[in-house]
């Protein structure tokens, strides 16, 4: 049994998800922040310390899971003073929360039981945490706006919300596009073990995948629907390109050059980045938790 394993549990989830943080930050992410390049006023360094703050605070016992997500998000704003990192706590606290309370199941059944049981408090502790990270992009909606007081559920406000964001989707089905698109492409390589390709080019790949397949709500929010569409377009056409290449070194040239010009055009494709750090945590859960017994 590794050393992981010999940890108390809030431990061993706070170490995971710092370590899939990282291993967001190690793979090239054209349009955000990543080990090659800094952007949109961040630095990588940014990105570390609030994943060393919020792994401080996000697997506390006896928290709600609206309080997880908020007293993230106080941590994160002590640290950096800026969002750096609002959808990744917005993914991996449930995750969280799932592993932390005592429910039957698998990983992704505990998780919708987990979110079946929001309460309207949670929504109010994620209403002030969203308003705290102020998103580029936050604008006023006619339901469960999060700067008024919140009246539904946690659950009930991202469902609300799914058509219009791609994290909120996440809540409203079960995490589905974590655990039926991102999460096979990592355990496919696990299983092979011979792709060839490194961690940070497998997450660089999955990074694509994701992409490619839904327009980022980030860019939507910051720039319209047919920006998002045109760069979802893009990224499949560099996911082809990079998938049928002898060696992912071989394209890196491409994927910085591209990188370089959404950075110009200030385009952060960041909620794709978030659901590939939630992917990778959710592999980090499979693999290295034996068991969780709440």
């Amino acid at each position: 049994m590794s050393s992981i394993n010999q940890q108390p549990l809030n431990q061993q989830l706070a170490q995971l998800f710092k370590m899939a943080c990282i291993a967001e930050l190690e793979a090239l992410k054209p349009g955000n922040v990543h080990i090659f390049a800094d952007g949109h006023g961040m630095t990588i360094h940014d990105f570390i310390k609030s994943a060393e703050a919020v792994s401080s605070v996000i697997a506390q016992a006896d928290l709600s899971l609206g309080q997880r997500i908020l007293v993230s998000v106080e941590a994160t704003q002590k640290s950096v003073s800026c969002n750096t990192n609002l959808g990744i706590i917005l993914l991996c606290a449930p995750l969280i929360h799932a592993v932390l309370t005592p429910l039957q199941g698998n990983l992704q059944q505990r998780l919708k039981q987990v979110l079946q049981q929001t309460t309207t408090s949670d929504a109010q502790c994620t209403f002030d945490a969203i308003a705290l990270a102020n998103p580029a992009g936050l604008g006023d909606v006619a339901q469960h706006d999060v700067r008024q007081q919140a009246g539904c559920t946690l659950l009930q406000a991202m469902q609300a919300a799914a058509d219009r964001d791609l994290i909120a989707m996440q809540y409203a089905n079960g995490f589905e596009v974590i655990f039926k698109l991102g999460l096979p492409i990592l355990t496919e390589a696990d299983i092979e073990n011979n792709t060839g390709m490194n961690s940070a080019w497998l997450t660089t790949k999955l990074y694509l995948t994701l992409l490619s397949a839904f327009a980022d709500s980030h860019i939507v929010r910051k720039h319209g629907v047919r920006v998002a569409a045109d760069i979802q377009h893009q990224a499949s056409q560099h996911l082809t390109m990079f998938n049928i290449s002898d060696s992912p070194k071989l394209y890196q040239s491409k994927l910085l050059a591209w990188d370089n010009r959404l950075k110009q055009q200030q385009v952060n494709p960041g909620t794709s980045a978030d659901l590939t750090v939630a992917c990778l945590f959710v592999r980090a859960l499979n693999n290295k938790l034996i068991q969780y017994d709440g």
